[in-house]
């Protein structure tokens, strides 16, 4: 096993918080600078939630999707970025939703990553805005795509 191996898997709220914590603090908080009030509301106890793991069973990266399609919280670790963990996060998200759920789905992108969400087959909508101080653009892609 090398050190790139990881797997994603769905995570339940509130017995796996610490480890979906630790990476939204670490990347949000930490690095982004996100305030910690903006971070944690009570959404995530009615999210479904992935969480991606190393070959060690420590967490790397993270996903949510809300009941109302919106998906958001999307974190990976930065010594873990470029590895196919974002991919792997979103993949697994968007074959779930397919599979159980009919409502189209939206994010609100950072603007740097938009790319990465188009090549999903997400469409930037609207005007770009702030969120938490960061720039951000709402993309949107239907149940079916």
């Amino acid at each position: 096993m090398n050190n790139t191996t990881f797997i994603v898997r769905a995570a339940h709220w509130p017995e796996e918080m610490a480890a979906l914590r630790l990476v939204r603090n670490r990347v949000f908080v930490e690095e982004q600078k996100v305030p910690v009030a903006l971070e944690w509301d009570d959404k995530d106890a009615h999210a479904l939630h992935l969480l991606a793991l190393d070959h060690d069973n420590r967490p790397i990266g993270t996903v949510r999707l809300l009941r109302t399609g919106q998906i958001g919280r999307m974190a990976v670790l930065p010594e873990w970025r470029g590895k196919g963990v974002g991919k792997a996060l979103l993949s697994k998200l968007l074959a779930e939703t397919r599979r159980n759920n009919d409502v189209a789905l939206y994010l609100n992108a950072q603007v740097q990553v938009v790319k990465f969400y188009a090549q999903f087959g997400f469409i930037a909508r609207g005007e770009l805005f702030r969120e938490a101080g960061i720039l951000h653009q709402r993309m949107e892609i239907s149940a079916d795509d």
